[in-house]
């Protein structure tokens, strides 16, 4: 288990939880209210802001209730370790009514991953594999 310190910026901000112990995401709190109009957006900020342990990143992704009951997406994005400011969160609104976000919701999930730095070598020439330059459709789908 990794330990990942916090600064609360708001004093609306609440601490990360997982929901169970099965859980491999940790839910972010909005701390404020706001409208996300039909076909709209708007950044919730968490009140938060991490210290991030050295080689890991937390990937920011949708929560599965707000998507499949109302229809509200999250940004996937990555908020890495040398980042010191406060999470905000980007939500959409796909639905057909506007969707009211209120202080202490659960808006969005965090997983805590690990991050494989690469070296990268310039090659003249590269491995063949079937697929090949083929790209987009190449699997028939």
């Amino acid at each position: 288990m990794n330990i990942v310190r916090f600064k609360r910026l708001s004093e609306k901000a609440i601490v990360p939880t997982y929901a169970d112990p099965g859980s491999s995401g940790f839910d972010f709190y909005a701390i404020s209210n706001q409208i996300l109009p039909v076909g709209g957006s708007c950044i919730v900020g968490t009140g938060l802001a991490l210290e991030i342990p050295a080689n890991y990143e937390i990937q920011a992704r949708g929560r599965s209730g707000l998507a499949f009951n109302n229809d509200i997406l999250a940004h996937f994005g990555t908020i890495d370790e040398s980042y010191r400011g406060e999470v905000k969160i980007k939500l959409w609104n796909l639905g057909n009514k506007p969707y009211a976000i209120t202080t202490g919701q659960r808006v969005a999930q965090g997983v805590l991953a690990p991050v494989d730095k690469a070296i990268f070598l310039e090659e003249f020439d590269l491995s063949r594999t079937v697929r090949g330059e083929n790209g987009l459709g190449s699997s028939g789908e």
